[in-house]
């Protein structure tokens, strides 16, 4: 079994950030490279954002940003108090379609509701049938599509 691991995210890894935003298989769902990496980069010392680099057996190869679902107006409509939203990709084309994605999501999500958070969800692309089947996977459920900031995205969570 793969060991994942979440190291806090700092500026030393901000080249490797825009290199992979910049990879096809990522901008195809996070869209303007330069964009993403000013709002990610622009995030790293917000108090209710926690993003981290994500390591398969000692290899770095995702980003994950974890955040306080309260602090920004998500379009997700009423949640319990605490809960927390996940955004994340994986930057490494060579670790794609192995099933990490899913893993290190279940293991993130699980470590955060064993801690006492409510809820966890998810937003992604109605049309990313790879992200959403990953995150089902990942014991996250569908519950509807939402209107966001970014345009319309498939609500999906995991409660306690």
């Amino acid at each position: 079994m793969t060991a994942y691991a979440f190291r806090p995210m700092s500026a030393d890894d901000l080249p490797t950030i825009r290199r992979w935003l910049e990879a096809p298989h990522v901008s195809e769902w996070w869209h303007d490279p330069a964009e993403q990496f000013e709002i990610v980069s622009g995030d790293l010392d917000h108090p209710d954002m926690a993003q981290f680099i994500v390591a398969a057996d000692g290899q770095e190869f995702a980003y994950l940003q974890c955040y306080n679902l309260s602090a920004w107006d998500s379009g997700f409509g009423s949640q319990p108090d605490g809960t927390r939203g996940l955004d994340q990709f994986i930057g490494e084309a060579s670790m794609l379609g192995c099933g990490h994605g899913s893993a290190f999501v279940r293991a993130f999500a699980d470590g955060l509701l064993v801690s006492g958070t409510p809820r966890v969800v998810t937003d992604p692309d109605p049309a990313n049938t790879r992200a959403i089947k990953a995150y089902e996977r990942a014991g996250f459920r569908r519950d509807r599509v939402v209107e966001t900031p970014d345009g319309p995205a498939l609500l999906m969570m995991r409660d306690q």
